[in-house]
């Protein structure tokens, strides 16, 4: 049986634009992401380098860019919460039906982006829905990686078959079906989180919303 219910951030709850960080880096100079570019950004994701690191490695490389040039070229993934998700969170939560978990591969000037964006008081009341609220940057890990999944499953004393994640993001889904995690690669453009339940109702039990 389910009982704990893993969520991914962007793209399941906050919409995002995944294309605009490379047409706002292309503005500024940067036509395409190396490899090295890559491979520096997950380091920023894991919390390897600092905000400060970051900006000096672009600076590098975009010498006549101001930091917030170049913030503002990589936020633009970051677009709006629809309070109706929100909404269908909080239901949630209050239900105590399910233990609630965020797994969000993020980096801290995507979290000021979401804060702005949202506001601080919506950002918390967010935060505040779920058991556990784990993001790459502070736990020095990301998806698709075997070991975020197992240090979730291990940190809650949770089976994998016990578990449903929901993700984006193919490859995050793939190594959790691995594991045993029971999934929905969700696609933004057409389903939505709130319909979880109905998506999923052969492996999750109906949510009725508390009056």
């Amino acid at each position: 049986m389910i009982n704990t219910l893993i969520f991914d951030f962007g793209d399941v709850f906050i919409n995002l634009d995944k294309q605009a960080p490379y047409t706002e880096m292309k503005k500024l100079g940067i036509c395409a992401f190396s490899k090295e570019m890559d491979e520096f950004n997950k380091s920023y994701e894991i919390g390897r380098v600092s905000t400060d690191d970051f900006f000096n490695f672009y600076q590098k490389l975009l010498p006549k860019c101001a930091k917030f040039e170049i913030a503002n070229a990589w936020n633009s993934i970051i677009l709006d919460f629809p309070e109706y998700r929100l909404d269908f969170l909080k239901e949630l939560s209050k239900s105590k039906k399910y233990q609630l978990i965020l797994l969000s591969n993020t980096n801290d000037l995507h979290i000021e982006k979401v804060i702005a964006n949202m506001t601080l008081k919506r950002f918390l009341i967010f935060k505040e829905c779920f058991d556990a609220f784990y993001l790459s940057q502070e736990i020095n890990l990301r998806k698709p990686h075997k070991n975020i999944y197992d240090f979730v499953l291990k940190k809650h004393n949770v089976s994998a078959s016990n578990c449903f994640f929901v993700d984006d993001t193919l490859e995050n889904i793939i190594t959790a079906k691995k594991l045993g995690i029971h999934t929905w690669n969700i696609e933004p453009n057409t389903e939505d989180v709130i319909n979880l339940f109905d998506t999923n109702k052969s492996i999750l039990n109906p949510f009725k919303k508390l009056t």
